[in-house]
């Protein structure tokens, strides 16, 4: 790709900055929901899971459509995560009830999947470490979790929720004003 049309399709994706404000607003104003710790909160929860499942099933479908084998394995999981996000959203209470009460072994998951990552890539990242350290303490907060009843637990999956979704908007700000700053150097340049 030449340099003048690398340019223009580097502009052309930088006019779009204002779109990540717009969703940085809306991830804080879903803290703010989470963070009300009531129906709504749950309600939110499963409309988020319910969401991402969806686009994720989605994801699946297109995947399908460009890879050249077992294409069926890409559809037979975009259909139950199609269908899982179709039922999460009609059933938002229900999803975040579900989710609390497998919260525990959805960190042991991620605890564990941190730590092999760190160790796959022990090569090639100087702070491996990090993911290990990260990794143990998922698993270490997992076993508090399981110790919780059912009440605490979702009082937990909505303060993590409500972190992440703070930490999502302030991205979506930062790349807001990332892409508008590259748009300018493009246009300066």
């Amino acid at each position: 790709m030449s340099e003048m049309p690398a340019r223009e399709a580097v502009a052309a994706v930088a006019r779009w900055w204002w779109m990540f404000l717009i969703t940085g607003v809306l991830w804080l104003a879903v803290a703010f929901i989470l963070f009300q710790y009531d129906a709504a909160s749950a309600a939110t929860v499963g409309y988020l899971v319910g969401f991402m499942l969806l686009f994720t099933g989605i994801e699946q479908f297109l995947v399908a459509s460009a890879v050249a084998g077992w294409k069926w394995v890409w559809i037979v999981f975009g259909i139950f995560f199609v269908i899982g996000g179709i039922w999460a959203i009609f059933n938002p209470i229900g999803t975040a009830f579900a989710l609390a009460t497998s919260l525990g072994l959805l960190f042991v998951l991620i605890g564990i999947f941190w730590v092999v990552e760190a160790f796959a890539t022990r090569g090639a990242n100087p702070l491996w470490w990090l993911g290990l350290i990260s990794g143990l303490l998922m698993v270490g907060l997992a076993w508090w979790v399981s110790q919780q009843n059912t009440a605490e637990k979702a009082i937990t999956l909505l303060t993590f929720a409500g972190i992440w979704a703070i930490m999502h908007g302030i991205g979506d700000f930062i790349r807001a004003w990332e892409l508008k700053r590259l748009g300018r150097l493009v246009r300066s340049a």
